[in-house]
């Protein structure tokens, strides 16, 4: 029987790793990579993603790629300043350590609001 990659995931999960254990583990899994590259390859074709996206993002579902892809066109278009913040926001929300730049952010606001 072919695995998914929850699945997979949802193995090493419920093994208790979480976070970068996970990632470890999921990334030394052969079957996992097998399955990620094929539909990478796959979504590649039908989403064009810079190569600096494909690097700085987890591109590991479906929705990620329509995510990317709908932020791409609205980046295209003159937004108002709120909404450039908001696409900033939602980039974030693709990174691997998504916590990490939302915490500046909020800091940031605190600083401001004081």
């Amino acid at each position: 029987m072919k695995e998914s990659l929850q699945a997979i995931e949802d193995y090493y999960y419920k093994k208790g790793l979480r976070g970068a254990a996970l990632r470890k583990a999921s990334s030394g899994d052969i079957e996992y990579m097998k399955i990620l590259k094929k539909r990478q390859t796959q979504l590649t074709k039908n989403f064009r993603i810079k190569p600096s996206d494909r690097k700085k993002y987890v591109l590991s579902t479906n929705e990620d790629y329509e995510i990317l892809n709908k932020i791409y066109r609205l980046e295209k278009k003159k937004l108002f300043n709120n909404d450039k913040t908001l696409l900033k926001l939602l980039r974030m929300q693709l990174e691997n350590d998504w916590r990490t730049p939302i915490m500046r952010v909020l800091n940031e606001l605190l600083r401001k609001y004081r």
